[in-house]
């Protein structure tokens, strides 16, 4: 068990470093300088030896190793760098608009999971065949709608059309109702299909057919039995998904026009702001290493026959 355990974390180590390494290598390799964007302007007066020592500050003509050696220390350590446009330390940035989009990650995650279990239950209590194909359908249409044309269309219908809404100024929990189903439908789709096929793959197991010979209705079964075993390999794709919500809540903040890390990660893109654009990747990175670690960790505690084998 404590081999399993370790692997699981030399793992996800390794793949944190990965996702440091690449991601200093490709913003290191785009097009442009940052310190010239911001200071080489005839407003500010600046001439090249000000430039110079302004580089020579940032350390932007060091040599690469050196800079990839100095920034990877300095995360270590918790310290992501100044950002170089609003010249304050990227945790600051950070600290600012990285609940908001955690804040809205969560709560779409939340809604996708309720969405999917919802689904995958009506659909096998449906008394009616046309009407567990049609449940079964949904799916797939929720996973082929864009999350921009969806955020949209939502603003149309309850904000414009309906009056439920405000878009100009809403409430601090109100605020969040469109852009959570924004993020929650198109999420709940894949989780909602390995659900059903999880469930039609429990039902046909023997223990189930001898459930319902000693008298246990279909519905008793499916909560008692079914559920517990059909969840389990759901869980490896929903904490994959969660990762993926961090980067759909980019795209749905910039929708809503919410302060987050989609407004942070536009502003950084449009300067080059390579310490805050590092920052960012590494934070997602960090998240979605975290909840499939904590995944793979939980396999063990609700599946027994896992435990076992790793117990021999």
């Amino acid at each position: 068990m404590s081999k399993y355990f370790y692997g699981r974390i030399g793992q996800a180590l390794l793949v944190l470093w990965a996702a440091f390494t690449a991601s200093f290598v490709l913003l290191q390799a785009l097009p442009g300088d940052a310190v010239l964007i911001k200071f080489l302007n005839p407003d500010m007066g600046l001439g090249p030896k000000e430039i110079a020592d302004i580089r020579a500050s940032y350390g932007a003509d060091n040599p690469v190793w050196d800079r990839y050696l100095h920034t990877l220390w300095n995360f270590l350590g918790g310290n992501f760098g100044y950002s170089m446009q609003a010249g304050v330390p990227v945790s600051q940035g950070l600290a600012t608009n990285l609940p908001p989009t955690l804040r809205l990650a969560s709560f779409g995650f939340a809604v996708a999971l309720l969405l999917a279990v919802a689904l995958s239950f009506l659909s096998n209590i449906a008394r009616f065949a046309w009407l567990r194909a049609a449940i079964q359908s949904l799916p797939s249409l929720f996973i082929s709608v864009p999350v921009f044309w969806l955020g949209i269309m939502l603003i149309q219908v309850f904000s414009f059309r309906l009056g439920l809404i405000p878009v100009i100024n809403p409430g601090k929990w109100e605020g969040l109702v469109l852009p959570t189903l924004t993020l929650a439908i198109p999420i709940s789709a894949p989780l909602a299909q390995i659900l059903m096929r999880n469930i039609d793959e429990v039902l046909t197991q023997p223990f189930v057919t001898v459930a319902r010979a000693k008298g246990a209705t279909r519905n008793w079964v499916l909560w008692r039995h079914v559920a517990r075993n059909a969840v389990l390999p759901t869980l490896t794709i929903a904490g994959i998904l969660f990762g993926e919500l961090l980067a759909g809540a980019v795209v749905t903040e910039s929708v809503f026009g919410l302060n987050g890390l989609g407004s942070l990660t536009q502003q950084a893109v449009g300067n080059q702001d390579t310490a805050v654009l590092q920052a960012i990747v590494v934070i997602s990175a960090a998240a979605f290493v975290l909840i499939n670690l904590a995944v793979d960790l939980l396999y063990p505690v609700l599946d027994p026959r896992l435990r076992i084998k790793l117990g021999n």
